[in-house]
């Protein structure tokens, strides 16, 4: 996979490419990610990616032209996906991160400011994301947070291959509880079935922690989480009096 990715501030990305996941990926070769700075798009002497709003109003915009330059420049003759990093875009999941980590090459724009000028939306961006309802100072931050969730989805990419899988919310759930050891710390116990070697409770006792987590802190998943018939008859013993996904379709 190759990742672009557009900003004003290529300086805030190497501490976090270069490290763990992402870094030894690139080492081995699974994914290519290359930072350019839009102001070597410009063509005024003081390299300037913004301007003032028509209309008035406070904060700047982005202008369209270097924007359109670099995408172009470096797109070539590739169709590849275009990605506006923005608070007004689709929010960002973990079914997005798989549905990203399927395409061989990703162009993201770091927008700042009060924005990018809306032709770069409507002619040139074939997609908008947020990484959650607020706003950041530009895309920098969100980008990072994608490449990261993208790059780990990568076969290869994790030191166990079912990781990615078992994490919270690939699953539809949140993780349950992990422990290491020592088994007895400060007389705090880790649970005597995950001791046991007993692999089919060992994995019952998981589900149930997670679905537990899951009703305790997100009980708004387990309404589109895919679930089954034992999971469901747990989750109503330990109280849960909401819907499950597809009980419309059952009755």
């Amino acid at each position: 996979m190759r990742i672009d990715i557009l900003t004003i501030f290529p300086d805030m990305f190497p501490c976090v490419l270069d490290a763990s996941i992402i870094g030894r990926a690139q080492d081995k070769g699974l994914v290519d990610i290359r930072v350019w700075n839009l102001r070597d798009w410009t063509t005024d002497k003081h390299k300037t990616t913004d301007d003032t709003p028509y209309g008035g109003g406070g904060g700047m915009v982005m202008k369209p032209e270097p924007i359109f330059a670099a995408v172009e420049d470096i797109r070539g003759e590739e169709d590849a996906p275009v990605i506006l990093l923005t608070p007004q875009g689709r929010l960002f999941t973990q079914a997005m991160a798989e549905e990203l980590a399927q395409q061989e090459r990703l162009i993201f724009i770091c927008g700042r400011y009060e924005g990018v000028d809306e032709r770069v939306r409507e002619h040139l961006v074939t997609d908008e994301i947020s990484i959650g309802d607020y706003v950041l100072s530009g895309g920098e931050l969100a980008a990072m947070v994608i490449v990261d969730a993208v790059v780990r989805l990568l076969p290869g990419a994790l030191g166990y291959e079912r990781a990615a899988a078992e994490d919270s919310h690939a699953t539809g759930l949140l993780e349950g509880p992990h422990y290491t050891r020592p088994p007895i710390f400060r007389g705090w116990k880790v649970p005597e079935v995950l001791r046991s070697g007993h692999h089919a409770k060992v994995a019952a006792w998981r589900r149930k922690q997670a679905l537990k987590r899951t009703l305790e802190r997100r009980p708004d998943l387990l309404a589109r989480a895919p679930l089954s018939e034992q999971d469901k008859q747990w989750l109503r013993e330990m109280g849960y009096q909401g819907p499950f996904k597809n009980d419309s379709e059952t009755e």
